[in-house]
């Protein structure tokens, strides 16, 4: 079978990834074109374009990139027509990919001969806001693999739509990584230069520049105050280059490690966090966190976000849990003094151990299944099909 997968950016990539590995596994004549990143190139197939030009967030950076976002649009359509896979595998980022599943789902009304079927894996964020893409996702989109447990209620049961909840892939990513780390730990202090003498604080800021000019400026503020008890280590992810996140160290009492965020949390204390993926692995990890989110215009947003989303958290760890286990710091909440009250409850004592025991709820309610080989397994049986 021929697959064409699309991943925006680097979680999108480690995920599709794996689910590509998997997909060799069940399917022995697989082929891959894709929209990725490296460690999807590593797994096999031709890349088309690397993710690193599709990643803009925000309305601003989005609009000043609309006609790059355009172009990358108009090729993948194009790609998709000529290669004519038997799947396109979307990886979450549903402002572009949302926009492929449409124009596949034309080309089949047009088309009798185009048959290719649309799978999304990872599933759009709807329930937090633009609930109402659920109409285009039940018109252009055969099957919806979900990796988070309460999206089965929200779609099934509200929506009507029937989805596939395989797992989440983190879990494993995560139990993977650690079994390992014994083998590894030393070389990453050695190689880093970082002394065991103190416990690390961990600044995880984003994995888009947007995100960390937004962030990184006021978590460095508070750590400032714990140098002399803690080694303050700034995760650097992988898509950026090391030198933009140097004007923000300088001055600063801390060091940035480039693109191992997993070897980082296997050491860390606690950690400052900004919302997202990373949330649910610094859990995962059994890091005590602060999730921190800056937001132009705070007053304004943190009015609109108790009007306009959908939900009552934005971090994965709370939302799974369905009740408040890590502090959520957002908008017009997001202040040095807060974090730095928020910081220090965690770094000891009671609400520190309320914390990891909320952790292991969430993994409860994981659970245990191997996400990518599920899917793997349901996508080669729906197309044998």
């Amino acid at each position: 079978m021929k697959y064409y997968l699309i991943a925006g950016e680097a979680s999108g990539d480690l995920h599709a990834s794996r689910l590509m590995q998997a997909l060799k596994e069940t399917d022995r004549e697989a082929e891959f074109r894709f929209y990725g990143g490296d460690l999807m190139k590593t797994a096999g197939g031709t890349m088309v374009k690397h993710y690193r030009e599709l990643a803009y967030m925000g309305f601003i950076p989005v609009l000043l990139h609309l006609p790059t976002i355009l172009r990358n649009m108009k090729q993948a359509k194009k790609d998709i027509l000529k290669w004519q896979p038997d799947a396109v595998i979307l990886v979450d980022y549903p402002g572009f990919n949302l926009g492929i599943a449409k124009f596949i789902h034309q080309q089949r009304e047009k088309k009798t001969h185009f048959n290719t079927q649309v799978y999304y894996y990872i599933s759009p964020k709807i329930w937090a806001w633009k609930e109402y893409r659920i109409k285009n996702i039940k018109r252009d989109v055969d099957e919806l693999f979900s990796i988070l447990p309460f999206e089965v209620e929200f779609f099934e049961q509200k929506h009507h739509y029937p989805i596939h909840y395989v797992g989440n892939p983190t879990v494993e990513e995560v139990i993977a990584f650690k079994t390992k780390w014994h083998t590894e730990r030393d070389m990453f202090y050695r190689l880093n230069s970082i002394s065991e003498e103190k416990p690390i604080l961990a600044l995880l800021c984003g994995s888009r520049k947007q995100e960390i000019k937004d962030n990184l400026p006021t978590m460095l503020q508070v750590a400032d105050r714990y140098h002399q008890q803690y080694t303050i280590v700034v995760a650097g992810a992988p898509a950026i280059e090391r030198d933009y996140y140097m004007p923000f160290l300088k001055g600063h009492q801390a060091q940035l490690i480039h693109g191992q965020t997993y070897g980082l949390l296997c050491e860390a204390h606690a950690a400052l966090v900004t919302s997202g993926t990373a949330t649910l692995e610094t859990a995962l990890f059994g890091v005590p966190q602060v999730v921190c989110y800056e937001t132009p215009l705070p007053r304004l947003i943190g009015y609109l976000r108790k009007k306009v989303l959908k939900v009552k958290y934005i971090s994965l760890v709370n939302l799974i849990a369905d009740r408040e286990v890590v502090k959520e710091l957002v908008a017009d909440t997001f202040t040095p003094q807060n974090i730095t009250r928020e910081l220090e409850a965690i770094l000891s004592g009671p609400a520190r151990q309320r914390m990891l025991d909320g952790y292991q709820e969430v993994e409860q309610r994981l659970g245990k299944e191997e996400a990518p080989k599920n899917a793997a397994r349901i996508i080669t049986e729906l197309l044998k099909s």
